[in-house]
């Protein structure tokens, strides 16, 4: 895995060597074991290297037989092999084992269109001499992050936000509608960035640049509904889901360097570590959890089963308040833009102490989304039935009696699952899963913010990315319109986000087996009735696997990588949260009304109310503006 920045020098006038080192130095933890640039008077391109296959002759940029195509690349290209052989075939000479060369001979040969044939995770950067055209692209599930802005003619970009602040002309300016739009998702949605002028390329898509202009094109979107190819038996379907499970395990089992697993002891984990037992020996196996102190956030022990059955070499670490206090600086260091997905931490902890042992580890990311398996994909189901109960019960009678219910900081308790569906189950369809997932509804940004500009936006253009997620698909069912927002949405800008700065801020590399594309197109084949069956998330997965695991793992409920952040509030990190949302501080930062803020931490504390995504959502930000504002 790996780090790339770069730039067009048409009309910039300061030291273009010395930029181009300095956006490099900044991403070093995504590559520390090389670097590599390429300067003329029209591109720069810079490169940090995390070796993983090819390690002596992978270095970058990475050229044609005559250097007039160069690429930067971050990622893995499972199927380089394949196509190495094709391109061998049609006269192209190689000069490495690794697989970023592949990129400059199919881009040769197919243009634009040689993306379409790459089954893997990246960013990359390709340079055109001949044409002077700077090609920027992005998997298809956004794996691998992107950054780019137009700065005084020059196209700028970089893998991550921090690297951009390092261009010459960058002006740090935050941008409202980002601000305001994190507040409501907990993330940044794409395109924008909390920086003004700076978008992430989409997943996905690339971006081509010629002579000032540029235009953004996509190669690939996931299909549902029309695409609904597999009407064939059950027993089929799961026979076609088990081979292409194998097929994508194994080709992310190619690596020059040791590797593990990422194991939670849920459903897709545990999947994962299945397949890799029937690909390797077990004992070959290194499998990494975390665990909590804290029995409600706990799946320890579902993770060690799973390692006992496959007999695997099981590593395990447990989070405490302390630990996280000592780790938190580095975490929101890693994070150029403001983050509420409390699971980093444990992420970031989990990274750190499986780089110990290897350089990289696979994942379950995307089970979830591809096979229905959030706990919101019940609740829109049953927000069908409860839609014919009258506005007005609803507000004074069944709201009323839910807040009477005693309140619990446990991990997703009975009381927080009751009052996030009754607060959105009644708004518009197109976006009340978000605000089933986010912190702020619209109503409670209007008490927060002192600006009632930032405040004052509809919910149109609030939840602009959600709706038009629901809207510009071929889906022809609700559930898998729900799907596909999960998927363009809180996968591309949480999930990954999440496990991408997490993992390489420790200078690991993670793998997700789920996203693989050839398993990907299968999936959104599958009709939605073999993904979820009444109330039953993850049916065909569960049925796929039912001779591969043990019963308990299939049948438990889920849990998710959650943090006891709310109990922590009110006790190990109180006097933090107290400083951090100080009068003075919150008066002097002009941003927030600081008696609802009050409001919100004194409840809390009190045990009267669980505020604990709005606290934690409003403390990762002054944590962020304290370091990057």
């Amino acid at each position: 895995m790996c780090g790339i920045v770069g730039f067009t020098c048409y009309r910039s006038q300061f030291d273009q060597r010395s930029a181009i080192q300095r956006m490099a130095d900044s991403i070093r933890h995504r590559g520390p074991d090389d670097e590599g640039f390429y300067l003329n008077n029209e591109i720069a391109l810079g490169h940090r290297r995390l070796s993983i296959i090819d390690i002596e002759g992978g270095h970058q940029p990475m050229f044609n037989e005559d250097r007039t195509v160069a690429v930067v690349f971050n990622g893995e290209i499972y199927n380089f092999q394949g196509l190495k052989e094709d391109l061998i075939k049609r006269g192209h000479t190689f000069v490495s084992h690794t697989d970023t060369e592949v990129l400059v001979h199919l881009y040769e040969d197919y243009g634009e269109e040689f993306l379409g044939y790459l089954n893997g995770m990246f960013s990359l950067a390709l340079w055109d001499q001949k044409q002077e055209i700077l090609l920027l692209a992005r998997d298809r599930a956004g794996k691998k992050p992107l950054y780019y802005a137009e700065i005084q003619g020059e196209l700028v970009f970089a893998s991550e936000l921090k690297a951009m602040t390092h261009y010459p002309l960058f002006t740090k300016e935050m941008d409202t509608l980002a601000f305001v739009k994190y507040l409501a998702h907990e993330y940044v949605p794409t395109p924008h960035s909390i920086f003004k002028g700076v978008n992430k390329l989409p997943a996905g898509s690339y971006l081509v640049y010629k002579k000032g202009t540029y235009a953004i094109k996509g190669f690939w979107d996931y299909h549902f509904g029309k695409a609904y190819r597999n009407q064939g038996s059950e027993k089929e379907l799961i026979g076609e889901l088990d081979s292409l499970l194998r097929d994508s395990v194994s080709r992310r089992l190619i690596s020059d360097v040791p590797l593990g697993v990422f194991l939670s002891g849920g459903v897709d984990s545990s999947a994962i570590v299945a397949y890799m037992a029937d690909l390797m020996p077990s004992k070959d196996i290194k499998t990494f959890s975390i665990g909590f102190e804290d029995k409600s956030f706990d799946e320890s022990g579902f993770a060690k089963d799973v390692a006992n059955y496959f007999n695997t070499s099981h590593y395990e670490q447990i989070l405490d308040p302390k630990t996280m206090l000592d780790i938190l600086p580095k975490v929101i260091a890693s994070l150029d833009e403001p983050f509420a997905d409390a699971s980093i931490i444990p992420t970031y902890l989990l990274s750190r102490f499986t780089r110990e042992n290897v350089t990289v580890a696979l994942g379950g990311d995307g089970g979830d989304e591809l096979f229905m398996g959030y706990p919101t994909f019940q609740a829109s189901k049953l927000a069908g039935f409860y839609d014919w109960i009258p506005h007005s019960i609803h507000k004074n009678v069944i709201e009323k009696l839910a807040q009477k219910l005693p309140v619990s900081m446990n991990n997703i308790s009975l009381d927080f699952k009751i009052k996030q569906f009754l607060g959105a189950v009644k708004m518009d369809k197109s976006y009340r899963d978000q605000l089933w997932l986010g912190a702020f509804s619209p109503e409670e940004m209007n008490r927060l913010l002192m600006n009632r500009d930032h405040g004052g936006l509809s919910n149109t253009e609030l939840f602009s990315e959600v709706i038009s997620y629901n809207q510009n698909n071929d889906c022809q069912h609700p559930l898998d319109r729900l799907s596909y927002f999960y998927f363009k949405g809180y996968l591309h800008d949480d999930i990954l986000v999440k496990v991408d700065r997490a993992s390489m801020a420790n200078s690991l590399e993670t793998r997700a087996p789920f996203l693989d594309v050839e398993l990907m197109d299968f999936i959104g084949t599958i009709p939605n009735k073999f993904k979820m069956k009444g109330f039953n998330m993850k049916y065909i997965l569960k049925k796929t696997l039912a001779n591969k695991l043990p019963k308990h793992i299939l049948q438990r409920p889920k849990k998710g990588f959650g943090i006891p952040v709310g109990k922590w509030f009110r006790k190990d990190l109180k006097p933090l949260v107290l400083d951090v949302f100080s009068k003075d501080k919150i008066k002097r930062e002009g941003l927030f009304e600081y008696k609802y803020i009050k409001k919100l931490l004194d409840e809390h504390i009190a045990g009267t109310r669980d505020h604990r995504k709005k606290l934690w959502t409003l403390f990762v930000f002054e944590q962020w503006l304290d370091s990057w504002g």
